[in-house]
């Protein structure tokens, strides 16, 4: 069952999905890796996404996910996946998908994105990523986890709900 740690810029996605895949004997897999030049430019430009823009990549992203996941067992991907629509085509692609939505206040998540020096998404963007945010529905198969604890705290609760879903024969 591959995973999909998701949720706005900040709240350490890159991070968890990392760890996450260390525990999981995965393959870890970052969405960002896989935006095309025009889109890093944009978000470098501080100009939010267009579902144009982000539905070719998301397809992108849901087939390496499953191709890792053929290859190498369990994909652990970071990406963003805030809608319910982004959420369902990755979904159409990688049907058995598990995602871990990181959920942290607003202040955190700005103190995060001011300390980083090595990313092309700018704090400006986190208010329009937060209003984009369609949390985790009752009917889609994830968990929604605190990123307020330490990081391996946050990687053994995602790892828990993931574990917990996927059944005991993958611990």
């Amino acid at each position: 069952m591959p995973i999909v740690v998701m949720g706005v810029a900040g709240s350490g996605k890159s991070t968890i999905a990392a760890g996450l895949a260390k525990r999981v004997g995965g393959t870890f897999l970052d969405a960002d890796d896989f935006h095309p030049p025009a889109n890093v430019a944009k978000m470098r430009a501080g100009t939010p996404l267009t579902d144009e823009d982000r539905m070719p990549w998301l397809a992108l992203v849901a087939e390496a996910m499953v191709a890792a996941e053929r290859r190498d067992g369990t994909a652990v991907v970071a990406c963003s996946a805030l809608r319910r629509t982004y959420r369902d085509s990755i979904r159409a692609i990688a049907p058995d998908a598990f995602f871990v939505q990181l959920d942290g206040s607003p202040e955190l998540l700005a103190e995060r994105i001011g300390a980083r020096t090595d990313h092309f998404m700018p704090a400006s963007l986190l208010t329009s990523q937060l209003a984009l945010l369609e949390p985790l529905g009752r009917d889609e198969v994830g968990a929604v986890v605190s990123i307020a604890a330490a990081p391996a705290d946050v990687v053994a609760a995602a790892y828990e709900s993931w574990a917990d879903a996927a059944g005991s024969d993958r611990l």
